[in-house]
């Protein structure tokens, strides 16, 4: 296995693994349970989207898990210069690599490429019921500081809305 630099000629693999990891896992999975699909739109298609924004906001700081000539992983990360706290807001290894050390090898890079940029702390976040995140995070050293409740409601039309 080797870690390299992400490369625009990943897209399309890093948002297939996306939909593939994030199933069970996903905020807006579970609003398409409650609401349905919005606009037509799948959860997926709303999930890989992110990969596009993490591209947007910081290409330099994707890292892609390669074996056999085949992307397995891939790490996204922010940084903050102002507060010097990096954020991953993706990781994910396809479940047939799982439990082999990919996600472990995928964090350290970040931490170094964080090291590098002058971060003091690294924040990521899960679901409650991402039981593989509730149990790799805390092992790789994160300490849980907060929870948070999501909702969603249908936009009101303006002769509803009570303000």
């Amino acid at each position: 296995m080797i870690i390299r630099s992400y490369r625009d000629t990943d897209l399309q693999a890093l948002k297939e693994i996306t939909a593939i990891c994030f199933d069970g896992v996903c905020i807006d999975q579970n609003i398409e349970k409650q609401v349905g699909k919005i606009d037509g739109k799948s959860w997926q298609w709303r999930k890989v989207r992110h990969i596009d924004a993490d591209v947007e906001a910081n290409v330099k700081g994707i890292f892609v898990a390669e074996k056999d000539h085949q992307i397995i992983g891939y790490i996204t990360t922010r940084v903050d210069h102002e507060t010097k706290v990096g954020g991953i807001p993706n990781i994910s290894v396809l479940p047939d690599h799982q439990g082999a050390g990919v996600g472990r090898v995928l964090m350290r890079t970040a931490m170094t490429y964080f090291q590098a940029q002058g971060m003091h702390y690294t924040r990521i976040e899960t679901l409650d019921q991402n039981k593989i995140g509730a149990d790799f995070y805390p092992n790789m050293g994160f300490k849980e500081v907060a929870r948070q409740i999501h909702y969603i409601m249908p936009i009101p039309a303006p002769d509803q809305v009570d303000l």
